[in-house]
């Protein structure tokens, strides 16, 4: 099956609403072929409705959708054959083995017992669950059952995967492990759309990433288009004496179009480039004869870009209206 001019993934103005709720206020989205979208966004922000109207677990009450071409209500039973699921929680069967859980997972995929099990070996053994097959998912730890599920989300070697915050519980060992996982997906093809609150993973993995709150979508690009939306890097200098900052100002208001701050010996400035600027600061600095104590570049992070689109940060304590049903 082949995507649409190239995007993998198509919304056009999607809405969906439970009761007084407006889950999804018009999404616009593409995603192309062979690329990671992260769509970030806190607890309730409709990132998990927007995953189950793509995977045609959900209706949409406007607008339309495709995956691969297909669109999500018309052509449902077949989209399933070509898409991959994992939701936040680990969607295993605790009393199957490993090797157990994906044989039933290709079966019912309509594979023959045999090939079923000898796709999940081969899954298992990339996820590195080999030692685990033959024990019961309830023995499993948290890392294991994440892998587990990602490997069920793949016995149909699916195009297009969807991951619903997947590293959600995982330590950092794990979340590692999981993105070289990802990584190593993507090199072989699959376009996959990944929903996060973290920040680092959506800055980490995703080809492009789409900041979304309240239904709504408020900006997408790259992280560097989002960063450099908030605003350029920042000088941050601590004067060796605090009644040098007039003339610290002065100095360094040349290489800014902003105003040079200062609080007490602290001094901060938004530079025009990166390249060259902690030198041509200090420069300066010693030029008017003032001491520098220590001086540091800041670029905006993921989180000023959430911060500067919603007003709060990507963590919520809501959450979406339709979960658990």
């Amino acid at each position: 099956m082949k995507a649409a001019n190239g995007m993998a993934i198509s919304v056009r103005g999607v809405a969906k609403s439970f009761g007084a709720v407006r889950a999804l206020d018009g999404i616009d989205l593409d995603v192309a072929t062979g690329t990671v979208l992260g769509l970030l966004g806190p607890n309730g922000a409709g990132k998990t409705t927007l995953v189950r109207i793509l995977t045609t677990l959900l209706r949409p009450d406007g607008g339309s959708a495709s995956v691969l071409g297909l669109d999500v209500v018309g052509d449902a039973a077949r989209l399933r054959a070509q898409i991959g699921l994992a939701g936040q929680y680990a969607a295993v069967d605790e009393n199957l083995t490993g090797l157990e859980n994906l044989t039933m997972v290709g079966r019912l995929y309509g594979e023959p017992r045999a090939a079923a099990k000898r796709r999940g070996g081969e899954l298992l053994e990339r996820f590195d669950l080999v030692d685990a097959a033959s024990r019961p998912a309830k023995a499993y730890s948290g890392g294991m059952r994440r892998r587990l599920d990602l490997a069920a989300a793949l016995v149909a070697n699916p195009p297009v995967l969807f991951l619903d915050e997947p590293t959600t519980g995982l330590d950092p060992r794990s979340r590692l492990g999981l993105w070289e996982t990802i990584d190593g997906l993507v090199e072989d093809g699959t376009t996959v759309l990944l929903t996060t609150q973290n920040l680092d993973e959506a800055d980490r993995l995703a080809s492009r990433i789409a900041v979304i709150d309240h239904g709504r979508l408020l900006a997408e690009g790259t992280s560097d288009e989002l960063k450099d939306r908030v605003g350029g890097a920042r000088l941050e200098i601590a004067l060796e004496r605090a009644e040098q900052s007039a003339a610290a100002l002065r100095a360094l208001q040349p290489t800014s179009d902003e105003p040079v701050s200062e609080s007490g010996a602290l001094v901060e400035v938004a530079v025009r480039r990166r390249s060259g600027a902690i030198v041509d600061a200090v420069e300066r600095l010693v030029a008017a004869g003032v001491g520098v104590d220590d001086i540091s570049l800041h670029r905006p992070t993921l989180d000023d870009v959430f911060l500067a689109l919603t007003g709060h940060a990507a963590e919520g304590d809501g959450s979406d209206p339709e979960a658990g049903s």
